[in-house]
């Protein structure tokens, strides 16, 4: 046996037992591409530093969190980003934005090659307010640019970090989303929310509270995320295959859709306090086991739920 097949069956082997949610970026990268089929651009080797971080006396990484490049995926070539949520929360600053901007840019110069964004952020840094807040409208604009070439951008979210902010703003305009249930996707995040209205509003510390009303049963069952993967790197590579195939187009007709999927969520759960309340009005049978539920049961329910129909997002 070549080097290069034993190097395939020992990687095809970590991807299934390999926790997405506990793994690095740089880990996530290596086992969700074929095996040596990485290029990274503006790696570490090229120091590429925040300007900021080091006037407050903060620790620098030399990829400032954001992992860039070219590979393969069952041999298809794709782009990759790749948020590491260990450095700074994953949060956007000047360079970890620029990257991702610069890589849409390419993407939209070449829209036969899908893009996919490992997303694990808390938003932007404190301490890069107005670049990292800069960073999310150029990235916003570059990722609807692509797509309108033809592109497709898909996210996955399953990291430690989540994705809030900013991030939850750009994975919103993404092609399509898979999501684990570690997953959490919202604009706002816990602890801003209890800061900003109290403990009474939501409680950060509730986990129970902020899986269920942020995490990615609950993604997946409002129709915010296509495709529900459990926490391994081959269920989110499989989860990636098969949303390149599925994804559709950007268009007005799109666009259209989707605003008319809001308006009637909005219709039918825009009086209910809690998630569980949610999918009882969505029809769903013993609604409070839902957060128990083992991956293949919920996959098995979110599939049979039916939503208003959309083309993409």
């Amino acid at each position: 046996m070549s080097t290069t097949a034993i190097a395939k069956r020992d990687v095809d082997g970590q991807r299934k037992a390999v926790s997405w949610y506990e793994a690095t970026a740089r880990e996530r990268v290596r086992l969700f591409l074929d095996v040596h089929s990485f290029q990274e651009f503006i790696g570490p080797e090229l120091r590429e530093l925040s300007p900021h971080l080091h006037i407050f006396n903060l620790p620098e990484a030399f990829d400032d969190g954001m992992i860039v490049g070219l590979g393969r995926l069952e041999g298809q070539k794709v782009f990759v980003a790749a948020q590491e949520g260990r450095f700074m929360g994953g949060a956007f600053g000047e360079v970890h934005g620029a990257k991702l901007t610069g890589l849409l840019r390419a993407v939209r110069d070449a829209p036969s090659i899908p893009l996919i964004i490992l997303f694990d952020t808390g938003g932007v840094r404190l301490q890069e307010a107005n670049a990292g807040e800069l960073a999310i409208a150029e990235i916003m604009r570059a990722l609807i640019e692509a797509r309108t070439a033809g592109a497709k951008v898909l996210g996955l979210v399953g990291g430690r970090a989540g994705c809030y902010g900013g991030g939850g703003l750009i994975a919103g305009c993404c092609s399509a989303l898979a999501v684990s249930e570690q997953g959490r996707i919202s604009v706002s995040g816990p602890e801003v929310i209890e800061t900003n209205r109290g403990v009474e509003e939501f409680d950060s510390k509730d986990r129970a509270l902020v899986w269920r009303t942020m995490g990615g049963k609950h993604r997946r069952l409002l129709g915010g995320a296509e495709v529900f993967a459990d926490d391994t790197i081959e269920s989110f590579r499989l989860a990636a295959l098969h949303l390149i195939r599925c994804s559709s187009g950007f268009d007005t007709d799109v666009l259209e859709s989707e605003h008319r999927r809001l308006h009637q969520r909005l219709q039918q759960f825009g009086s209910c306090m809690d998630a569980v309340e949610i999918w009882r009005a969505a029809g769903i049978a013993g609604a409070e086991a839902v957060p128990g539920m083992a991956a293949d049961d919920f996959i098995a329910l979110a599939d049979s739920v039916r939503r208003p129909r959309h083309d993409a997002r």
